[in-house]
């Protein structure tokens, strides 16, 4: 069974919360996140993103960078910007946005967990990403990132989450310039505590990375260069019911047609998929459904029945339009290295699909049906992974209302 524990968080006073909150460090280039912490001096970016403090030539993954974290990090305590809690508390975090709201608990994940598969997982991590963060986590001795994970729905973990929400003021309530309403309320009735821990123990066998698999990996890796620090065995993360949370669409675009005419690619499509001219953007409203763009025409794909695998991995959309279209067809066999294919996720909207082609940039655009996040689940219990750029989870955690620190 899932293992959590509350924790001692640094966290800033409540009237410094909208300014030191910053959007994930994986989101943002150099460039941006200077752009985005501008004249901001409390921005948790300066600690996330501490290049941004430095001349833009300094090595991004060098040495000085982490010590400017560790000494950012540090300057904000000093000025009592930040402050560390004085007893173990669990967090409940809520995001509201476009009209949806999502609430999580934000405790500590055993690193034990993680290492015996009671922590799912679902896409493959790359080195030099993890070695990133662990640099940043040892030099500065704390995590800084959320892993966002989910679990499949238990009434009784809403029930708490909706007793505590209607009992305690939040101790952080801000809307962010993304539109994103961010609310934090402290755990920290010990009653409510060893509720919350005990239902992980007794109806919780596995909990699922959603989004943070580096960060993950990342701690997972530091807990084993601290083997006697106890705070290290454990990592930060912000665990949703999976009725809690929605799933957006990952779309691609490709250059070209792979020296295809237009006319020849249209009838390759019609060897596995029904093709229907559309007279707007398609957004699918069903899984095996996927929208197309080329030469500024709309159309809506339908994958013909037995032209697709039936497993966990298989049945995925994105494994569909992967190998009977960008390999198939298009030539593009390895997404993860090929520069003729990118990804667009669906927060941007198909506009931005629009604005690839049209510009010329791209020659053809894929829209596709989110995955669910029971399909999720499925891949990550079978030990299988996902595809590339599966899943695009909105809205996200802020960095720097919560940091673990070891």
């Amino acid at each position: 069974m899932a293992e959590i524990r509350p924790f001692k968080a640094l966290r800033p006073h409540n009237e410094y919360a909208a300014q030191v909150a910053s959007r994930p460090y994986d989101v943002l280039n150099s460039d941006e996140a200077r752009k985005e912490a501008g004249t901001n001096l409390l921005s948790f970016l300066h600690v996330t993103k501490a290049e941004i403090d430095l001349d833009p030539a300094v090595d991004v993954h060098s040495d000085e960078v982490y010590q400017k974290a560790k000494e950012n990090l540090q300057h904000l305590v000093d000025r009592k910007v930040l402050f560390f809690e004085e007893y173990p508390c669990y967090y409940i975090y809520e995001l509201a946005w476009k009209g949806r709201t999502q609430t999580g608990l934000v405790c500590l994940s055993s690193v034990a967990d993680y290492f015996n598969d009671i922590i799912k997982k679902h896409e493959f991590t790359r080195p030099e990403k993890e070695q990133d963060r662990i640099s940043h986590m040892a030099a500065i001795r704390a995590q800084t990132g959320n892993v966002f994970m989910a679990c499949k729905d238990i009434k009784d973990l809403n029930d708490v989450f909706e007793q505590c929400k209607k009992d305690n003021n939040a101790a952080y309530y801000f809307t962010a310039e993304d539109g994103v309403t961010h609310s934090v309320w402290v755990v920290n009735s010990i009653p409510t505590i060893d509720i919350l821990t005990n239902i992980f123990k007794e109806k919780v066998p596995f909990t699922y990375i959603a989004d943070g698999h580096h960060r993950a990996a990342s701690a997972a890796r530091v807990s084993q260069q601290f083997p006697d620090n106890e705070e290290a065995q454990y990592f930060l993360t912000t665990i949703f019911p999976a009725n809690q949370l929605a799933i957006l669409d990952y779309n691609r675009v490709v250059k070209d047609l792979n020296g295809l005419s237009e006319e020849a690619f249209m009838q390759k499509l019609n060897e596995e998929f029904e093709v229907e001219k559309k007279d707007s953007a398609v957004s699918p409203s069903q899984l095996h459904q996927f929208g197309m763009l080329l030469n500024n025409q709309w159309y809506l794909l339908t994958a013909k029945e037995g032209s697709y695998k039936t497993d966990p991995i298989g049945v995925l959309d994105v494994t569909i339009l992967q190998d009977n279209i960008l390999d198939k067809i298009l030539g593009i066999s390895d997404p993860r290295t090929d520069t003729r294919v990118d990804f667009v996720g669906g927060i941007r909207g198909l506009s931005e699909l629009e604005k690839r082609v049209s510009s010329g940039e791209m020659k053809v655009a894929f829209s596709l049906h989110p995955v669910s996040i029971q399909q999720l689940f499925d891949i990550a219990d079978s030990g299988n992974v996902m595809p590339p750029k599966s899943t695009w989870f909105e809205p996200k955690l802020r960095d720097g209302l919560l940091t673990h620190c070891f």
